[in-house]
């Protein structure tokens, strides 16, 4: 049986552990229905032309995980952004943690997706915002389907959220190959503030896949910052799709830091509704041996006089693979629109490569729009200036490549992830200082 039988056939006893009445059952059975009918892409659909999924959809994956595991604190606590306090939204191997999380109900909603999606208090909330801006693809479909449990964040009015959000979904190995569904909603309204970080981690080298989908609303004048840190082990595969819809004059920035996993796909999807708004897409790829990252990027500008800004960096050692698909679309309404991409890329070894393809698409006339891609290696006059001065090779190398990735963080608003990252870069760039992740 293909995996593509098994969730298909998965869900009918899906359906009879949920409640049939949910408002959103409907949904789901649609959505499994579009699945069924598109199932996985493939290297034909021109956005999965340089990523195949054929070597991750071979294990016999579980869908339903037969045991809930405890983890003591001590034994996740480097994963976590410990240096700061924080609220704490935690999952083990698809199942929430009450004892490693921390939530609220002080003025703001920082739950559960299973307790939004089956309690009449949120009814409202999951009526006006849950899968509409999901688009309707197999994989999207898929997680829309299974949709039970995530993260549901709720900020009214009015609120600057007083510390960040931690999500972790840990898969602990128990299973011989998992595969996990994780379903989140966001919701931040008029001129409120919030930082999330967001993590997959397993703690084995069994074979995880997750296919993840995440909903951000940016309402008027709110300000959405958003730190995904992707550093798994090597079996771990990771499909990760957000999209964000912004109304007038608010901010979202999206941070994506890729350096681990079998297998990465970031779906990130960004949907101006509004005027006098910017969307920020900034990320770092490092990866090696036969590593697979694709970033796929979409920003839709609808209405005029707004911003966006991509820049992606990638390096790329032994026969790892990167891909950035990167797409501007500005409509003709949208004058006075100012959209910036720039994808650029470093090859350390002959066998790794990059395909990158950014695209404009403008059908307004009063608009500065960029992009651009370089793929290329280090500099041999940098290096030899530095080596000049007593600085070794492995040192001299590490200093231009953190070079070649600081302007992106210089972006990152919160000094304790800046420091988190940047002691992971040292890492996989061979520089020991201390810290091991």
């Amino acid at each position: 049986m293909s995996l593509k039988e098994k969730l298909v056939t998965s869900f009918m006893a899906f359906e009879d552990t949920i409640d049939v009445h949910s408002p959103i059952h409907d949904i789901r059975t649609e959505a499994i229905k579009t699945f069924e009918n598109e199932g996985f892409p493939s290297k034909k659909e021109e956005a999965w032309k340089y990523t195949s999924l054929n070597a991750i959809l071979k294990h016999d994956y579980s869908v339903f995980p037969k045991h809930e595991n405890a983890l003591e604190f001590k034994d996740v606590k480097k994963y976590f952004i410990h240096e700061i306090d924080s609220y704490k939204i935690i999952f083990i191997d698809g199942k929430y943690s009450s004892h490693l999380s921390q939530t609220t109900h002080d003025g703001i909603d920082i739950c559960l997706m299973s307790s939004a999606l089956n309690k009449p208090k949120y009814r409202l909330i999951i009526e006006n915002y849950f899968n509409k801006i999901a688009t309707k693809d197999g994989l999207s479909s898929l997680n829309t389907a299974f949709s039970a449990e995530g993260a549901y964040i709720h900020i009214p009015k009015n609120k600057l959220v007083d510390k960040p959000i931690q999500i972790i979904h840990f898969s602990t190995g128990n299973e011989a190959a998992l595969m996990l569904q994780p379903r989140n909603l966001v919701v931040v309204d008029e001129n409120s503030h919030v930082q999330i970080i967001e993590r997959h981690q397993s703690l084995t080298d069994n074979p995880v896949l997750t296919n993840s989908v995440t909903e951000i609303f940016a309402n008027k004048r709110a300000i959405v910052d958003y730190y995904k840190i992707q550093n798994d082990k090597e079996n771990a595969s990771l499909i990760d799709s957000t999209f964000i819809n912004q109304k007038d004059g608010s901010l979202a920035k999206v941070h994506t830091f890729s350096f681990g996993g079998k297998l990465i796909r970031n779906n990130l999807n960004f949907y101006q509704n509004g005027e006098r708004m910017d969307s920020v897409m900034k990320g770092i790829t490092i990866i090696g041996k036969k590593q697979h990252v694709d970033h796929n990027t979409l920003v839709h500008h609808i209405e005029p006089n707004c911003e966006s800004h991509q820049d992606y960096k990638g390096i790329f050692d032994d026969s790892s693979t990167g891909v950035f698909n990167g797409k501007v679309v500005v409509n003709k309404e949208a004058q006075k629109t100012n959209a910036f991409q720039s994808n650029n890329n470093i090859l350390i070894s002959d066998k790794a490569s990059i395909n990158t393809k950014p695209q404009l698409e403008i059908f307004a006339d009063d608009v500065k729009c960029s992009h651009g891609c370089t793929i290329g290696q280090l500099d041999d006059s940098a290096m030899f200036y530095l080596r000049s001065r007593g600085i070794p090779e492995k040192e001299a190398r590490a200093l231009l490549m953190f070079a070649f990735s600081n302007n992106v963080l210089d972006s990152v608003k919160i000094p304790e992830i800046k420091n988190r990252i940047t002691k992971i870069i040292a890492n996989k760039l061979g520089v020991n200082i201390g810290f091991d992740l």
